[in-house]
């Protein structure tokens, strides 16, 4: 369990995005498509194509974490 601070904000990321991508291609996306910075607090949420793969990026404050979910069901 993550335990957030008060006043985290939780952003979708709308729009399909390449599960390859990592640490750089998630926060880069972040900087574009939201102009927001991926090193904020909040938490990002990425969907890959067939929808059974989530990513989630979050900076702790000392770093980012990268938390992914692969089922076979779609989220």
């Amino acid at each position: 369990m993550i335990n957030l601070p008060a006043g985290t904000k939780i952003w979708l990321v709308a729009g399909i995005t390449d599960m390859r991508n990592g640490f750089n291609g998630l926060a880069a996306k972040v900087q574009t498509a939201l102009k927001d910075d991926p090193m904020s607090g909040h938490v990002f949420i990425f969907r890959g194509r067939s929808g059974s793969q989530v990513k989630l990026q979050w900076s702790t404050g000392d770093g980012l974490c990268l938390l992914d979910r692969t089922r076979m069901v779609r989220f």
